[in-house]
């Protein structure tokens, strides 16, 4: 069976897009939000983090010629920034371990 014909991969990729859509849609509000507000859009944010890199890495294990297409397309659009996924995923945790910083100083 082709990688992107599994119902698993289709409804797992549908999801991860409509929560990651409707998260950033949420964190445009960001700055209204009270302490605990940020704490759960933080918290989740890496919930999805989790869940997008457990994804990420079916498609790098998967011996589908088009998963690894989209691997291979995934990195070469990177690239194009001068960065890896891997240095993707961990500026993406930088940028989450600051904002809890900050939460933690205004705590203060």
């Amino acid at each position: 069976m082709n990688f992107f014909e599994s119902d698993i991969v289709q409804e797992e990729a549908k999801k991860l897009f409509s929560d990651y859509q409707n998260l950033m849609k949420l964190g445009a509000e960001y700055g209204k939000f009270d302490r605990e507000g940020k704490k759960k859009f933080i918290s989740t944010m890496e919930d999805l983090m989790g869940r997008y890199k457990v994804f990420m890495k079916r498609f790098e294990l998967s011996e589908d010629f088009q998963a690894k297409m989209t691997v291979e397309q995934l990195r070469t659009q990177l690239s194009q920034f001068g960065i890896t996924p891997e240095q993707m995923f961990s500026q993406m945790n930088m940028t989450l371990e600051r904002m809890k910083s900050q939460l933690d100083q205004s705590s203060t």
